[in-house]
């Protein structure tokens, strides 16, 4: 049957049946791909958020499906489809792990931001070597914003005392609207670091995180290639890449817009 989008009647049908489609594939059919929608569907479409999360909890569990480990990692860290919203980090650190270990490049994304960060829940114990494993194999699966906090790592370095750990924040770019991570800090000793400062490797990290997309990325090679930093210093470059931040910062302003006006006209009742 072909469906006029245009007509609401058709609209309200057509998802209607979707919900019907993805319940049959999940629930008769035994297949994780249909459970993984009708999540989503669950998610975007009818916002029962607590249905939701029971159906990418059990996708999971019942047949190791990464992307709904991820979801539902997200669900727990934020508490969604909870009575009261309480976050649970310790449950969302465990689905993330068997997301990553699934090969999912978010759950190895988010696993790794974890162990990592020094502003995590207390529940989650603080393990950079092993942070840096899950963000370097989802860096590895192409995921730019995991590339991105690696070069920001090597950056600044890593050190022991959590309290004494370089940020991976924030500073002033030389490209008026783009903020990137390049800014000098004080140098403690080798011994004192986790992570080793290491701008060859920070360019690196930057270079694939750049070519994936990656607009902080993109500022920081400028910045790089203007300084010197970790490769040669070349002032084409860093005006290449200074264009190609600016150009992506502008894609995302658009695309900010055009969903602004789509969320504000909305979808039929």
């Amino acid at each position: 049957m072909a469906y006029d989008l245009k007509k609401e009647s058709d609209v309200k049908e057509y998802i209607d049946k979707l919900g019907v489609e993805y319940r049959f594939g999940c629930y008769s059919e035994k297949k994780p791909e249909a459970c993984h929608l009708l999540g989503d569907y669950l998610e975007g479409i009818k916002k029962d958020f607590e249905k939701a999360s029971k159906v990418y909890k059990s996708t999971c569990d019942d047949y190791g499906y990464a992307k709904s480990c991820y979801k539902y990692g997200n669900y727990s860290f934020l508490g969604k489809g909870k009575s009261g919203g309480k976050g649970e980090p310790r449950v969302a650190y465990e689905y993330y792990e068997k997301g990553c270990n699934l090969n999912d490049s978010d759950a190895c994304l988010h696993s790794g931001l974890l162990l990592v960060s020094r502003s995590m829940p207390k529940e989650i114990d603080r393990n950079v070597p092993k942070g840096v494993e899950f963000l370097t194999k989802s860096c590895d699966m192409n995921n730019a914003t995991a590339c991105f906090y690696l070069s920001g790592m090597h950056i600044s370095g890593v050190q022991k005392k959590p309290e004494d750990t370089a940020a991976i924040s924030s500073s002033g770019s030389a490209i008026s609207g783009v903020n990137s991570t390049t800014t000098a800090s004080k140098t403690p000793k080798e011994s004192e670091y986790i992570v080793l400062k290491d701008m060859k490797k920070a360019f690196q990290f930057a270079h694939k995180a750049c070519e994936l997309r990656n607009m902080y990325a993109c500022a920081n090679l400028s910045q790089m290639y203007a300084r010197g930093d970790g490769i040669e210093k070349n002032e084409k470059e860093a005006e290449r890449y200074k264009k190609l931040a600016l150009e992506m910062q502008e894609e995302i302003k658009k695309q900010q817009e055009t969903l602004g006006f789509q969320q504000g006209v909305g979808m039929p009742n």
